[in-house]
């Protein structure tokens, strides 16, 4: 029976050893009903109990794969809009704390991209040139826009097959809201940089020329993760230069510099990958998050290789590092005694267009 909810006032103060048994506690008798997703970036003492976890692709595909009925993701707000889209009816998604967003998400809204449409329609017929790609760090609108207008929505993993599919639909591409990730996949594909040009949302016509949105393949939006811009060649320089044999493997949200001084470029999957299935006593410089990087760095210690993290600086996802244990604990013991909280519900109409261009990058993917 429901009960009244949980103050999460009674949790802020509490240590984190206790609420280690809280959590416990909690997820023990909720059993089967709750399952716990958590993104690579998510800090060490959370990411412990996930039942799942991966990178955006991945749980995107998870997320409509699980019949428990809460699905409680440890990330940031996109991602549990995300699960709310792909799951079933009677499945809620959860997110501990309602402050995890992303900058980079941020950085991109409705309200920017329909005027942006507009202004590409004065110059030529978007609807029949230009194919929009978001990345899926960003709101479900965006997701809707891109359902509603023959686009489509793209991860860190299926960036290339995304664009290649995008470019057999339309000659032109407009990418949001991650100008490094469009710029990588881009330029892998041949595109010289002078087609792949800025489109600047606080500028009329993106501080564009018609002639310049004429000429471009790819229209980049001006935006980018606070994180991945951390990294700088230098960092890899000085790597190279105290460790020749080393190995450098970036994030394509790194800038385009990072990644062409890379020897890989890849999501966090493919990092994670490529670092556990190296050969033993290989040395490596990694440009992505920090947590990630630190848990990898001892799972793959015993076999003597040596991860470095690349910035001299901690760099690690502030937004997502506010789901804590507290947070946590609160939300389980909730859903324990029958209280919902933290919903994440994207509504009708949104879901249904987000759901379509989300649809396409699976079945194109």
């Amino acid at each position: 029976m429901k009960t009244a909810s949980i103050k999460f006032d009674r949790f802020n103060e509490m240590q984190d050893d206790a609420c280690h048994e809280r959590i416990r506690a909690a997820r023990a008798r909720l059993g089967d009903s709750a399952v716990i997703l958590a993104h690579h970036y998510q800090r060490a003492d959370v990411y412990q109990y996930a039942d799942l976890t991966g990178d955006s692709l991945k749980l995107s595909r998870l997320a409509s794969q699980t019949d428990s009925q809460y699905i409680v993701f440890c990330g940031v707000h996109f991602m549990a809009e995300v699960a709310d889209i792909m799951s079933k009816p009677h499945q809620r998604a959860i997110l501990p704390d309602m402050a995890a967003g992303c900058s980079m998400a941020d950085m991109a809204n409705l309200a920017k991209v329909e005027r942006c449409w507009r202004e590409l329609n004065t110059v030529l017929n978007a609807e029949e040139a230009v194919t929009p790609i978001t990345y899926i760090n960003s709101a479900a609108d965006l997701k809707a826009f891109c359902g509603d207008h023959g686009g489509i929505v793209c991860t860190s993993s299926n960036a290339g097959t995304i664009a290649k599919w995008a470019f057999a639909q339309r000659e032109k591409i407009l990418f949001f809201p991650d100008q490094h990730l469009g710029r990588w996949t881009g330029h892998t594909m041949g595109i010289p940089l002078d087609e792949m040009i800025v489109w600047d949302p606080d500028l009329e016509m993106g501080g564009l020329t018609p002639e310049q949105i004429r000429q471009a393949r790819l229209l980049l939006w001006k935006g980018h993760c606070s994180v991945h811009q951390m990294f700088q060649p230098a960092h890899i320089l000085k790597f190279r230069n105290q460790y020749p044999d080393g190995i450098v493997i970036s994030h394509p949200e790194c800038s385009f510099e990072v990644c062409r001084q890379s020897d890989y470029v890849g999501s966090t999957e493919l990092i994670v990958k490529k670092i556990k299935e190296a050969a033993p006593n290989t040395r490596w410089l990694v440009g992505t998050e920090l947590n990630l990087v630190n848990r990898l760095a001892e799972e793959v210690k015993p076999e003597g290789k040596i991860v470095h993290f690349m910035a001299p600086t901690v760099c690690m996802c502030s937004t997502m590092q506010r789901i804590d244990p507290q947070h946590l604990a609160w939300t389980l013991e909730n859903l324990a005694e029958g209280n919902v909280v933290n919903e994440i519900k994207v509504p009708e109409h949104e879901a249904r267009l987000a759901k379509l261009a989300l649809e396409r990058m699976l079945a194109v993917s």
